[in-house]
Parts: structure tokens; sequence; C-alpha cells
């Protein structure tokens, strides 16, 4: 029959010295080390124990001492079927005890260390011998300093989540939020996440998600007040995808609120910068926007489109801007994250780019409450950072403000420019060949793949790409027919066509003066990747009728 083994460090006079003075770390705040890989086995039962099996795996535990002195130690557990051995490391330093954690009896023993600097220590339990399983329930602490101890008391082991906040003027109208984040080496810990553009309804950065995986990750919340299941909120509420990049994943999330979530499957490398562009359309008159997360891709120096979500009971610019460093896990809480967040711009809704070069560093709740204090940020090399976890000294304080000199290095954009085109371009034109097939579409040829249809045989010339034509037009989208522009009646527009998209461009030359033609333009010929209005999503094909009235001929307006 299994029985609790007290194993304490110190000896017996020792003991009545301490016993007026205790603390007792429960053994569900430790890390294995190496990792364990079934939480759920490894921290079960209530009280909750730590199952321990395996000579190999270290059990770590952290604590902050704010006084030094003497300090003893003994172990509450229980072995099964046989007697485990344990020696205890203080800051990884073998202490010359051992723990003998029988089955039968209960032992006098004790250890004793002295804590020689203030700040956080480390207790390391090694099983030198070990049956099939310990079950670690606590550790004790004795003597006159331990008033000054504090650790966490929580089963949450994360470490607390910290963040840069990003002040701007309250009347901008800031249409795009660009940003760059490079993680160090070894920092680059498993379930960590690393945002960099986050604004009110969402975020968006890069994660090791596993020891295999790392992803680039944007999200939009959902409106509402759902917390945690997504079928539960009104379709009203609901966060809806519009588009979203080759091989990207769109799904949904809860939890944590509700709403669309989005990542591709990308091995980002350490000590990489990389670059990270998040573009609103609101509608006022709708109270929706319409977000877009780009993400560049330096070995191709290419963008790549993410996602793109229209957001309800919204219509507002971007706001509340920030980034943040977060463990999502816990398993691995002492292991310290560090972020870096460098050259932060928005853009207006007039096009003017304005640097951000303040930020205001914070923690979630499990930093406010103090249930952990390893953290910090601040700035390096003129570049904001952040770290948390690891159990090293707090170097920030809530609310605290940074500052970078600016460098003026006005992103240089071109979406125009995605790794994906030619893999759109070919899903486009089978969808084209589909809906010709399905009879949704008639066609009579194409011309640099454009497709068109002559709906009226004109009189005059061919329309050359060097014109100014003067037409009526009405703009669709194929997938479901919905009409996003148009000329309005007896109000002809003009433009010099060499500077419209490429679909009008190469198409047009199938069109004579006075005839009427519809285009069929994939969304490389188009817009692309763009969010070019709210009505046109990313990778939209369009369907225009174009009646043209009239060209001036080789002449473009200036």
């Amino acid at each position: 029959m299994l029985r609790v083994l007290l194993i304490c460090v110190f000896a017996f006079t020792a003991h009545l010295l301490f016993a007026q003075d205790k603390i007792v770390i429960p053994a569900y705040t430790a890390y294995a080390v190496p990792e364990e890989a079934n939480e759920s086995k490894f921290i079960s039962g209530t009280p909750a124990v730590l199952n321990w099996n395996s000579s190999t795996t270290k059990i770590e535990f952290y604590f902050f001492a704010k006084d030094t002195g003497t300090i003893g130690l003994h172990i509450t557990a229980i072995s099964n079927l046989q007697p485990a051995t344990i020696q205890v490391l203080h800051n990884d330093i073998l202490l010359q005890k051992k723990f003998l954690i029988n089955v039968k009896s209960l032992s006098a023993e004790w250890v004793y260390m002295h804590i020689s600097t203030l700040g956080f220590q480390k207790i390391s339990l090694v099983a030198t011998k070990i049956p099939k399983l310990i079950q670690l329930q606590s550790i004790e602490l004795s003597g006159k300093i331990v008033d000054s101890i504090e650790y966490n008391k929580k089963t949450r082991r994360n470490a607390a989540s910290v963040h840069l906040s990003y002040p701007i003027n309250d009347n901008l109208k800031v249409q795009q939020f660009y940003n760059e984040v490079r993680v160090p080496k070894g920092a680059d810990i498993p379930y960590s996440y690393y945002e960099a553009c986050g604004f009110a309804r969402g975020y968006f950065g890069i994660q090791v998600n596993s020891n295999k995986e790392r992803r680039v990750i944007f999200s939009v919340w959902d409106a509402g007040n759902e917390a945690v299941n997504r079928a539960k909120v009104a379709d009203s509420n609901r966060v809806q995808l519009l588009a979203k990049g080759i091989d990207v994943v769109a799904t949904d999330f809860g939890n944590e609120g509700t709403g669309g979530h989005s990542h591709w499957v990308y091995n980002w490398k350490a000590d990489s910068v990389y670059k990270f562009l998040v573009n609103v359309i609101p509608d006022s008159a709708t109270k929706t926007s319409v977000y877009t997360a780009y993400f560049f891709i330096p070995e191709k120096k290419m963008w790549k489109l993410i996602a793109s979500f229209k957001a309800p009971r919204d219509g507002n610019y971007l706001n509340h801007l920030y980034s943040f460093n977060e463990d999502f896990i816990g398993t691995n809480g002492q292991l310290q994250r560090k972020a870096y967040f460098g050259n932060q711009w928005i853009q207006t809704q007039k096009g003017e780019w304005i640097e951000l070069t303040e930020s205001k560093f914070s923690t979630d709740a499990t930093g406010k409450a103090g249930d952990r204090i390893d953290f910090g940020g601040g700035t390096e090399n003129n570049i904001f950072y952040l770290w948390n976890g690891g159990f090293k000294n707090a170097t920030a304080k809530q609310g605290e403000i940074f500052y970078r000199t600016a460098n003026k290095q006005k992103p240089i954009i071109d979406i125009t420019k995605n790794i994906d085109s030619a893999a759109q371009y070919a899903i486009d034109i089978n969808t084209i060949k589909n809906a010709v097939t399905n009879k949704k579409i008639d066609t009579t040829g194409s011309v640099n793949g454009i497709y068109f249809k002559i709906l009226k045989e004109g009189t005059g010339a061919f329309v050359a790409v060097t014109d100014t034509v003067t037409v009526y037009y009405k703009g669709s989208l194929l997938s479901d027919g919905s009409v996003f522009d148009s000329t309005k009646e007896n109000k002809p527009a003009t433009f010099p066509l060499k500077r419209l998209i490429k679909g009008w461009q190469l198409g047009l030359s199938k069109c004579k003066v006075g005839g009427t033609i519809r285009l069929i333009i994939p969304s490389a010929m188009a817009y692309s990747i763009r969010s070019r209005s709210k009505d046109i999503p990313p990778n939209s094909i369009l369907v225009f009728d174009i009646e043209v009235l009239g060209v001036k001929y080789g002449k473009i307006d200036n």
C-alpha cells in the first residue's frame, strides 16, 4: 500500500529551529526538463500531483527570495513498488544529502541550503534511482526568511504575456500598420507567439507551434460578448472570410473571445527580420471593416496574402495598435522568450506615412497580479524589445514608456509582387473555364489570359492601349455576380487606358469604337492580392461590361 513519505533535509534540531516558519510549494507549479509530452498524465489528481517516471527528467521549482539566509527543505512524495532516491540541486549546485523516498516508512532527513543572493532561486530534483512512478506532491521550505519568499501559487505555469502599445493621434484615419520582427536565436521557444501588428479587432504575427512546426497567424475577433464557443455567435456578429492565400488554413477560434482564424505553415528562422502589413477598408454606412494581412518572405523578396476578413459592427480605421510576446501553453514557462520590434509605421487614408517612435509597456493579468514577475522590455540598438519567462529579474514596469529615434526608413511596399501570383492565376483560369463549361458565362475568345465576349460589334477602329477612352461600364464579381462599380446613367467615364488595370488594357484591344464587350479578368490582371475596395476582396475574378463610346487616339491626359 502506498504511503506518503515526508523527506526533509536538516538535522532534527534544524527541524525544530525552522518549524515555526514554512511555506509549501505545490508540485504542479514545477517544470519537467526535458518537457513532458502528455501534460494531463504528468499532472493529475485532486489535489494535483506530479507523476514522475523517468530518471532522465529533472523537476524544477522556482521562487523569489527578498532576503538572504539558511532554509531547510523537505519533499512530500509517494514512491510506488520500490524505494526511490532523489538528489537536490540549488541553482544547479548539487547538495550532498540525498532523499530516500520509501513506500513503507517516513524519513526524518532534512536538507538545508544557504540563500546568498537576492532574486530568483531554482531547486532541481534529480531521481538517481526511480521505480515506475513517484507521485510528487510538494516541497516545503522552512526558516526565518521564508516570509520574504514569493512563488507562483496558481496552476497556470505560463510566463506573463508582455505588450507594447503604440500611441497614435485619435484624429488620424490609419489605413495601414507596418512592423518588423526579429526573434534572436535561443529565444524562439516552442509554444510562443510573437505578435507584430495588433489592433482593436485582431492580431498578426509568427508562432512556434511545436518543435516541428512554425506558423504565420492572423485572426480577427467577432462582435458580441461570446468568449468561448463560436457556434453560439449570431451570424450578424460573425467575422466573414473574404479571401486567403495559397496553402493558408482558415477556420474558427474560441476560448479567448471568438472569431476568424488563419495560419500559414512557414519555417521562419531565428535572427531573420520579418515584415508585416495590415490594411483596413472601413465602411461607415454598413458599419463593417475589411482587414487584410500581408507577410513579406525575405528569401523570396515577395509578399504573401495571409487572409482578408470582413468584421461586422465596426466601420473603423485601425486603432489601439500593439505588439506582444505570449507563452501560450505553459509547460516550458521557465524558458525565456524575446523578440525585437522595429521600424513601426502607419499610413493614413490620405497616403501619408508616419513613423511610430514611442511605445508603452504592460503585461497580462498574470503579470499584474504578481503571479509571474519575470518580464521586461525596452529599447536596444534603437529597436523596441520584449522578453518574458526564464525567472530573471524584471527590467520594466507597468505603464513604462520606451522611445526610439526616428530612422526615416519608410517601408517600400509593392503588393503586386506576390509569391502566389502564378498559382492563383492557374486557379483563376480553371475557375473561368468551369464557369464557361457550366454555362455561367459565355465567351468569344481570350487574349493573354483575358476572356471576352463581344456583346455588340462596333463600327470604328479597334481600341489601342495608348488611347483615352470614353465608356459606360459595369463591374461585378464572377463569384456571386455582385456589382461593385458602374457609371451613372447618361454620365460616361473617361480614362487614359494605360492607367487602368491590365485586364482593361489587354481586353479592350478586342473591341471597336461603338461596340460593347464583356471582359472576364483573372485577379492577377486586376487587383491581385490587394484589398481594392470594400466590395472587391483580394484574388477576385472581375467581370466588366464595357461600351466604348469614343476614343482620343494616342492621347494620355497628364
